[in-house]
């Protein structure tokens, strides 16, 4: 890529913060100023230069912005590129600890507890410590461990009768060989400080990094980043885009970043080529109300376009009608797909009668944000059954059934189990075949350390860690280790182990035979580990929630049915199935998955998004901006909140309507509803508030049916009523 192209290809700032690849950098870009374009092509850029990409580290936040970037850096170059790193923090994160974790305590096998393993985890940790249910609170308690381990806040005496429970929980995570989301980001700088070697070894191999979205790291994320970089280090980001404090964003790094690097370029993109000049123009009146920002006037060359539509709905289902009409209307009148629409709100809560409309008007929309069928808990803990019966070995997926419904298998036996498994070297699974076989006397497959098969051959140099395990061990007449392990457990545990060893093998046999009866099996299974008994118990306090969980389990063993009743199914079974079930989970993030769909997200969910045309719903005081977050950060919520609000205007690119409704139900009442304050705060020259749409002429109305008729292969002889 020479430097001729780079000319003709971008704008005079984009030029220089491509080809500026020394020294310390900070690119301030503005919303739809070309941002990812300037990242792709300034790596493109330093590989033509000749740098090795292997020496290239670039991080983002979401898989997709490093899906896509990665992407149009191979399309730009046309090169492979399988040393090149385009990661997000917590993706690398993962990278660094499979590699080192063992240094740490854990193996490398570990897994990563997603929000409802975590719960799961306090929960039965608190029961163990003796918490009534009444003060385990998983969400605020799962808040507040997440805030500690990120350094966010400390011990007080508000919540420090749950560090007991936080110490245990920790323990727990190792035991189970497993960390949790704020672990990819604490354990890699845990590791680096206390195995410098570990730390140098990345700094040898990075030789240049780029943060993409600096605004929204942490300081955790901060830093890493900062123990990684040498002196070639380029960030880019908004300040007025930073909406993340609540997950520990810190625009401030942005300040932090220019006083820990020296003599740091700065270049501000400010051509915006995204929005209209009415849409960039309304963007710009409302964050200048910000005080703690960097000053930048974001322009555009796309036109003034047309003025930005308010609607005052009667009510939220005179809200819904008005988007679904709209974007009918739209389609119809100016031939556009359903894909052109984001439908943005602040909460989720606000989606459903938005949806019920869509579904009446037969809109095909995406709503962002909702949790996956398959990682619903009660599907997981079927589904891992599955997976153990699949494939013994995997000591995943076998930690997170052992003690699911509890069968008396604590943390005591599986920290035996643990000792085992790691002195054979073999899999969770083997450790409970060790054992078992130990108490029916036959130690035929019981491969200790030679120095422990007879006391009088044993050496006194041998490691005091290895004599700790072996000379405690008591021999038979015949030199053969009597049953240590078994030891170790009590009759009670090793009651359990063995009724969940032959239930595992019972199943396994039942569904590998299965062929096209799976369906059947997976509920014989079900009801064979009294999974309902275990709702119930789980949920005492509500029968209901208990019985929507066990439907989730029945609409499984519905869809297993149709899948193996399907003819075009050539072949089914366990393992199928279960490859099967892995891709539709990587399926469900596909972008194809999105086309000729309406998108109906949450403001943060539509970041570094655009669309045509964006509607955003809900406009009113105590939404946006949202209540709690006043009430939780005062001025600085407030100053947030009109982030997010520029943000979502900012994913316009044609056309904006907002809608603010006159009253709202809340729980069993209806309230009266005040516009959001932020709207004051667009130019009002700007701004036409919209008057509900007039009965259209005759001849208009011809002229749309003839639309329809072809557009959906209608009878030519057909008339309207």
């Amino acid at each position: 890529m020479t430097l001729t192209q780079l000319k003709q290809e971008l704008n005079s700032e984009q030029y220089k913060a491509v080809t500026t690849t020394k020294g310390a950098l900070l690119i301030i870009a503005g919303a739809g100023s070309g941002k990812t374009r300037v990242i792709t092509y300034r790596i493109a850029y330093m590989l033509s230069s000749g740098i090795p990409q292997s020496q290239i580290l670039a991080l983002t936040f979401t898989n997709k912005a490093a899906r896509e970037m990665e992407e149009r850096i191979k399309e730009k170059t046309q090169k492979k590129l399988q040393n090149l790193t385009v990661s997000t923090f917590h993706a690398f994160g993962v990278k660094i600890l499979r590699a080192d974790i063992d240094k740490l305590g854990w193996r490398t096998n570990f897994s990563i507890y997603d929000e409802v393993d975590r719960n799961q985890l306090i929960k039965d940790t608190g029961r163990e410590l003796g918490f009534t249910s009444d003060a385990l609170d998983v969400y605020k308690i799962g808040n507040l461990f997440s805030n500690i381990k990120c350094g966010r806040w400390n011990w007080e005496s508000q919540n420090d009768m749950y560090r007991e429970l936080y110490n245990g929980y920790q323990e727990g995570l190792q035991l189970y060989n497993a960390v949790d989301f704020d672990d990819l980001i604490a354990l890699p700088i845990k590791l680096f400080k206390e195995h410098p070697e570990v730390l140098q070894k990345y700094r040898d191999r990075y030789k240049y990094i780029m943060v993409d979205e600096f605004q929204d790291t942490s300081l955790q994320q901060y830093e890493i980043m900062h123990l990684l970089a040498d002196e070639n280090i380029a960030v880019v980001g908004d300040d007025d885009q930073s909406i993340y404090s609540w997950r520990g964003a810190n625009y401030e790094n942005i300040l932090t970043f220019e006083k820990d690097f020296k003599n740091v370029t700065e270049i501000r993109l400010e051509q915006n080529y995204r929005s209209t000049e009415t849409i960039l123009a309304a963007a710009n009146g409302v964050i200048s109300h910000n005080t703690n920002r960097k000053d930048k006037a974001l322009w555009s060359g796309n036109g003034n376009g047309k003025p930005i539509e308010i609607y005052m709905p009667e009510n939220e289902t005179a809200e819904a009608d008005f988007i679904a009409e709209c974007i009918q209307g739209m389609c119809m009148s100016e031939k556009r797909n359903y894909d052109d629409f984001g439908v943005l709100i602040r909460a989720n809560t606000l989606s459903r009668h938005i949806e019920e409309a869509f579904l009446e008007c037969d809109i095909p929309y995406t709503m962002s944000g909702g949790t996956s069928f398959f990682q619903r808990k009660e599907i997981k803990d079927v589904i891992s059954y599955m997976r153990v019966c699949a494939n013994h070995d995997d000591d995943i997926n076998l930690l997170r059934i052992i003690n699911t419904p509890r069968r008396g298998i604590g943390r005591k036996v599986i920290e035996t189990l643990n000792t085992i498994a790691n002195t054979k070297q073999c899999s969770l699974w083997g450790a409970i075949e060790t054992v078992l076989k130990e108490r029916k006397g036959d130690y035929s497959t019981i491969d200790l350390p030679t120095s422990s098969l007879n006391p009088n051959t044993k050496n006194k140099e041998t490691d005091s860690s290895l004599q700790n395990e072996t000379t405690s061990q008591s021999f038979d007449l015949f030199g053969h280790a009597e049953a240590s392990f078994t030891q170790k457990l009590t009759s009670k545990a090793l009651d359990s182990l063995d009724e969940f060893y032959t239930l595992i093998t019972s199943q396994r046999e039942a569904l590998l035979k299965a062929g096209k009866h799976l369906s059947k099996c997976v509920r014989e299974m079900v009801d064979k580990i009294n999974y309902w008994d275990y709702l119930v118990g789980e949920y005492k306090k509500s029968e209901k929630a208990a019985r929507y969980k066990w439907m989730n389990i029945e609409y499984l063993c519905k869809s297993i049915e149709v899948w193996e009743k399907n003819p075009d199914n050539l072949e089914t079974g366990l393992y199928t199935y279960l490859n099967r079930i892995t891709i539709i989970s990587q399926d469900n993030n596909d972008d194809d998955s999105l086309k000729g769909k309406v998108n109906l997200m949450t403001i943060h969910a539509s970041k570094g998004l655009e669309f045509p045309v964006v509607f955003i719903a809900g406009c009113e005081e105590g939404i946006i901006p949202h209540a709690r977050s006043i009430e939780d950060q005062g001025e600085e919520g407030v100053e947030e909140e009109r982030r997010l609000f520029y943000v979502a205007i900012t994913r316009a690119r044609d056309k904006l309507f907002i809608s603010a409704c006159q009253k709202r139900r809340k729980m069993q009442n209806t309230v009266d509803c005040v516009p959001s304050p932020f709207l004051d705060e667009i130019p009002e020259q700007l701004v036409m508030y919209h008057e509900p749409a007039k009965e259209v002429d005759k001849a208009t109305a011809q002229n749309i049916f003839a639309s329809m008729k072809k557009k959906f292969a209608l009878p030519e002889d057909m008339k309207p009523n």
